[in-house]
């Protein structure tokens, strides 16, 4: 089978976990030796690994151009997969309209209108509320998962929350979190670790407020209990707001980007990260609980990982509960050994590779077999393709012109 995936960056798996997540993607698909082109309209990535060690095609594309349409046309993909909606919203309609056959795939890695609705909560200082998700933008996501024939989930909860609350058929997602091999559990001791550990691409905004929780108000709270603690804040794309930060006499380290995330977290004692608002799995945790290193976190930072097992570490909202935990982990070795056995537990029962691998592949052919009934059954998508695509399409068409006469 040939598959194309269409993204507007390229894959940065040492950057964020959406880079991870996507790496994880295009080795299901190597696996069963289908053809993957990867096609970005992002301009060369420094970090980026290079897909076509893997064998891989990649090919950057442009925008409101009909290169694009040639490009599909020439690749004729059985398998189109968006990653996010946005750009869904760009290509769907010149994939529908020239590969009409090919399976439409959305990858979210979160839910954006979920992550953007919390946030909007926290600006305003008040609870979030459910009535907070009837945004455009939760319109312009969920469309975009009609019109396409599968959306990938990575979390549980949002899986729910887009039935139970959004009222999107069962038959439309496809639960696929974070596919890992198993963890062996042969850690660096209690002894050999130092200091206290956050890390976080600092582009995405819940990263960016927690790192200024730690700073202001969690940090001066566990230096009180632990004067020489140090706390190492890790994170690509630092900005010079974020250097700012950077203060040694109050054990307050910003180290840019970590080479390599496993090894530095292997090497701290506790993860730190106060998440006030988010979605989506978080690359963070499984690569702490990869390593051994407990983490303290929010409800919302554990909401699509934790499932029925007990956090590697602990779960507090209240800043000051938070600051206590996190000493707590800190100081006392035997509860520090039993957060890192549980993490250990909780990687191993929710993420194994084996457990999801043969379900997608599965999901995929029946979709892929019985296409013309699975779009039938979803004529809302139907018409959002018809309908709200025409206006993109247009708009587009109009970009295209404007271009020309430039």
């Amino acid at each position: 089978m040939k598959v194309v995936i269409i993204s507007s960056v390229w894959v940065e798996p040492q950057s964020s976990a959406a880079g991870s997540r996507m790496l994880q993607l295009i080795e299901l698909f190597l696996a069963k030796d289908w053809s993957v082109t990867y096609a970005s309209t992002a301009s060369p990535s420094e970090y980026a690994i290079d897909l076509t060690e893997k064998g891989i095609e990649t090919s950057t594309i442009t925008l409101n151009d009909p290169s694009f349409d040639t490009f599909i046309k020439e690749r004729s993909p059985e398998i189109v997969l968006f990653d996010r909606f946005m750009v869904e919203e760009q290509f769907g309609w010149r994939v529908s309209q020239q590969c009409p056959e090919a399976l439409r795939i959305l990858d979210t890695e979160d839910l954006h209108c979920l992550r953007k609705a919390r946030h909007q909560a926290v600006k305003e200082n008040r609870a979030f509320e459910e009535n907070d998700l009837l945004s455009d933008v939760a319109k312009r996501e969920i469309a975009s998962m009609y019109r396409c024939d599968l959306t990938l989930m990575i979390s549980q909860y949002e899986m729910e929350l887009l039935q139970e609350f959004f009222k999107v058929p069962g038959t439309l997602l496809h639960y696929l979190p974070f596919l890992l091999p198993p963890v062996l559990g042969d850690f660096i001791p209690f002894e050999e670790r130092a200091h206290f550990i956050s890390i976080g691409n600092f582009i995405h905004a819940p990263n960016w407020d927690a790192t200024l929780q730690l700073k202001h108000t969690i940090w001066p709270e566990i230096r009180k209990a632990i004067p020489d603690a140090q706390l190492h804040v890790y994170g690509a794309y630092a900005s010079q707001k974020v250097l700012q930060l950077h203060n040694p006499k109050e054990g307050f380290y910003v180290k840019r980007r970590a080479e390599d995330a496993k090894e530095v977290i292997s090497k701290a004692k506790v993860l730190l990260a106060p998440l006030r608002f988010g979605a989506g799995l978080k690359g963070k945790f499984v690569d702490a609980m990869q390593c051994g290193t407990p983490s303290v976190t929010t409800k919302i930072g554990a909401e699509a990982m934790q499932g029925d097992f007990t956090w590697g570490g602990y779960i507090e909202d209240d800043v000051y509960a938070f600051a206590k935990a996190a000493i707590t982990l800190y100081t006392y070795k035997n509860l520090w050994k039993v957060a890192q056995d549980h993490g250990h537990i909780l990687i191993n029962n929710r993420f194994q590779r084996v457990d999801f691998e043969d379900d997608f592949y599965a999901v995929i052919m029946k979709c892929k077999h019985t296409l013309l009934e699975h779009r039938r059954n979803n004529f809302t998508g139907q018409m959002l393709l018809h309908h709200t695509m025409q206006s993109t399409k247009f708009m587009s068409k109009w970009i295209e012109e404007k271009n020309k006469g430039e």
